[in-house]
């Protein structure tokens, strides 16, 4: 498996960052259609705490989201990414000049949105493809599990069925697919974690990226809340690791890697802990994939 930072410069010939944005789309699962209140683990920033503010003019978004990463990188290049909430769920007069605003800058590499399975309609899909003609597009798609009694017990509000819809659509369509995976979830053991893993291997064609990372229990979530009422195990690191090297053994080795770790806003983390640490995190995780001779 190559990782995404390595795939960018063989693909690019530089390094290319990412620049957290917001479209202004909120979630079928909050506002009735699919369920409210969002997925139990997801904050009120709808997966997007360090994103852009919905409320700016693109241009100002995305000069907002270079002072944040200044003193991290050099790169001229950028994934527009759209992370917040579900970025396909609204009207296509107002997505398609976002997007195509963003996807049109010289400065844009990559136009990248975070979306749902089931916020796919036709409409939205021939958006998509008329996008893909100006920038290479990447769909993320919330998966997180592949198991249905784990999916139900976390609200995600869609079956595994409307995921392998989606993703034939969107594959069918030549659109890029990323998926999202969790490991860690409420009732799931190691065997359900790599299942998730073997069903995305599975896939024909296989996605193009995979994400990965382990639950992190927030602050104002219903997961949260639960938590503090009743504790559950949650994962160490060294689990984490373990299942990292596992799942890259059973994933193909043309599938990138975007993530293999995540990070939590700190004044929101209520656990695990050793998330707050990336360089320890990523040393962990980049030790244990040598050992493995990865």
């Amino acid at each position: 498996m190559i990782r995404l930072s390595d795939w960018l410069r063989q693909t690019c010939g530089e390094k290319i960052y990412r620049l957290s944005l917001s479209s202004g789309c909120t979630c079928p699962n909050r506002d009735g259609t699919a369920g409210f209140g969002g997925c139990t683990f997801c904050s009120e920033g709808g997966s997007g705490d360090f994103a852009a503010r919905a409320d700016l003019p693109l241009g100002e978004q995305i000069r907002e989201a270079k002072k944040l990463i200044s003193g991290k990188t050099d790169a001229r290049k950028f994934i527009a990414y759209f992370q917040s909430f579900t970025n396909t769920y609204g009207d296509v007069r107002v997505l398609e000049p976002l997007y195509t605003e963003a996807a049109s800058r010289n400065d844009v590499a990559f136009l990248s949105l975070g979306t749902r399975p089931d916020a796919l309609p036709p409409e939205i899909m021939e958006m998509l493809v008329r996008l893909s003609r100006i920038k290479p597009v990447w769909i993320e798609l919330g998966l997180q599990t592949s198991n249905d009694r784990t999916a139900e017990a976390f609200h995600r509000g869609y079956p595994l069925r409307v995921f392998d819809d989606a993703y034939r659509r969107l594959k069918d369509a030549g659109l890029s697919v990323v998926v999202h995976v969790i490991f860690g979830l409420p009732g799931e053991d190691r065997g359900d974690m790599l299942e998730t893993i073997r069903y995305l291997a599975g896939l024909e064609p296989a996605p193009d990226g995979v994400k990965i990372q382990a639950l992190q229990v927030l602050k104002g979530t219903e997961l949260g809340r639960k938590y503090e009422r009743e504790p559950f195990p949650l994962l160490t690191l060294e689990e984490y690791s373990s299942l990292i090297v596992e799942s890259m053994k059973i994933l193909p080795d043309d599938i990138v890697l975007h993530r293999m770790t995540g990070d939590g806003p700190r004044r929101l983390l209520i656990g695990p802990k050793w998330c707050l640490d990336k360089k320890r995190v990523l040393n962990t995780l980049n030790r244990a994939l040598r050992e493995a001779g990865m």
